[in-house]
């Protein structure tokens, strides 16, 4: 699946590199507009957290509209090297961050900065998603007080799930993919 690309920003119509097999869940373009349509007005100098980076192609968008950092995960050799590439394809690995790291102790481990937009798109029905909404309901020193956290799944994947700290305020279905929004009580 070689027609990744940067819809709008910056790296508008750069392509990007994808990764071979199964071990990623890209996006669609369908999907990538209508996200970035909803959090339009919110991007600029935006600080994100693409949790299971597989090619980066959220987080690429997000720094191409004018997000200031985004820091990326991923626990695979590939996608890391994937990222890398595609962040130096579009000339925007000076405001990126790439870590090799598993998503679960990371999300566990202690904050070392804040984000206003943690995006969760792990491999598909491995229940990862929820582990990780988990992970950082018990955690959420991650988050900004007006951070959002964006689940992408299969629809048949959902399920609601008891939250301490993380509230689901929308949900959006395109075709086969959902996504799930949550965010923090208002103080």
């Amino acid at each position: 699946m070689s027609n990744l690309r940067v819809i709008s920003g910056t790296a508008k119509g750069r392509r990007l590199k994808s990764v071979e097999g199964d071990t990623t869940r890209p996006i669609t373009d369908r999907v990538k507009e209508a996200l970035f349509n909803i959090l339009a007005a919110d991007i600029n100098n935006s600080t994100w957290w693409d949790v299971f980076g597989g090619t980066g192609a959220v987080g690429i968008e997000a720094l191409s509209r004018g997000a200031s950092f985004v820091r990326f995960t991923d626990l695979n050799r590939e996608p890391i090297e994937t990222i890398r590439a595609n962040l130096e394809t579009c000339k925007l690995a000076e405001r990126a961050e790439v870590r090799r790291a598993d998503a679960f102790a990371a999300i566990a481990a202690t904050a070392d900065r804040k984000f206003q937009n943690i995006y969760i798109a792990p491999p598909q029905f491995k229940e990862h998603w929820e582990k990780a909404l988990l992970a950082l309901d018990a955690n959420p020193s991650w988050l900004t007080e007006d951070a959002w956290v964006i689940v992408q799944i299969a629809p048949r994947e959902y399920k609601d799930l008891e939250l301490q700290n993380l509230i689901k305020f929308d949900e959006r279905k395109y075709g086969s993919t959902l996504l799930v929004f949550y965010e923090l009580p208002e103080k």
